[in-house]
């Protein structure tokens, strides 16, 4: 099988290029692809650059030019539900774009004709992922992701789009890429590790958590290549 392993930032690809350490890497519509074997597939991985454009265009290629079956994300996010912590890893059951807005045209919020506002994941690709979380005797939950071209260190904003969409967790890629997954017929998971509390002093939080958080992550969705 050919699997996409996709993060939005240097950091994020890094562990699992550490850990595969054989790779080839091909230079394509002004980015890095790495070609990969590991447990009896075909990876291929990139880091897509941060925001919506860069994730849906890495998306896009990953499947269309090296013939992803499979894609999942692998990153970090900043916490909106109070109750997760830096650190717990958090798998999007669906995803939505909090910034898409013709409510001036009367539509809701995250909504543009022929979408829907909420975007699912692949229903057995997240139960793999509760396997390996069990196996690994690591809290691993479900959770809405907002997605937008911001990043947000804003109490206010961070209340708005939390009341809106329910949101657990806010990131900047996530919900394109499941857009790209969606229209192109391949099966995506999207895991994030929290590596601030989006709105509570995220703007020092982050460096200091994202190398942390992106090898949890990194590990995480190797294991649930093994059982693919």
């Amino acid at each position: 099988m050919k699997i996409a392993i996709l993060g939005a930032m240097p950091e994020e690809i890094t562990p699992l290029l550490g850990i595969l350490k054989k790779y080839e890497s091909i230079q394509y519509a002004n980015n890095t692809y790495y070609l990969a074997s590991y447990g009896g597939h075909e990876l291929v991985l990139a880091h897509s650059k941060i925001g919506k454009v860069n994730s849906t265009l890495s998306a896009s290629v990953m499947i269309e030019k090296f013939g992803a079956q499979r894609l999942l994300f692998t990153g970090v996010a900043g916490a909106f539900n109070p109750s997760l912590e830096i650190g717990d890893l958090l798998y999007a059951s669906s995803l939505v774009q909090y910034d898409l807005d013709i409510t001036a045209f009367g539509h809701p919020l995250g909504f543009v004709p022929g979408n829907e506002i909420f975007i699912k994941t692949d229903e057995a690709l997240n139960q793999i992922a509760l396997e390996v979380a069990k196996e690994l005797n690591i809290k691993l939950r479900a959770g809405i992701i907002a997605t937008g071209d911001t990043f947000i260190c804003d109490e206010a904003k961070k209340a708005r789009i939390r009341e809106i969409f329910n949101a657990d967790a806010c990131e900047m890629e996530g919900a394109s890429v499941a857009l790209v997954c969606d229209a192109l017929k391949v099966p995506c998971f999207i895991l994030r590790a929290m590596s601030d509390k989006a709105g509570e002093k995220a703007e020092f939080d982050f460096d200091a958590f994202v190398v942390r958080s992106a090898k949890i992550s990194a590990d995480f969705v190797l294991k649930m290549c093994e059982k693919l």
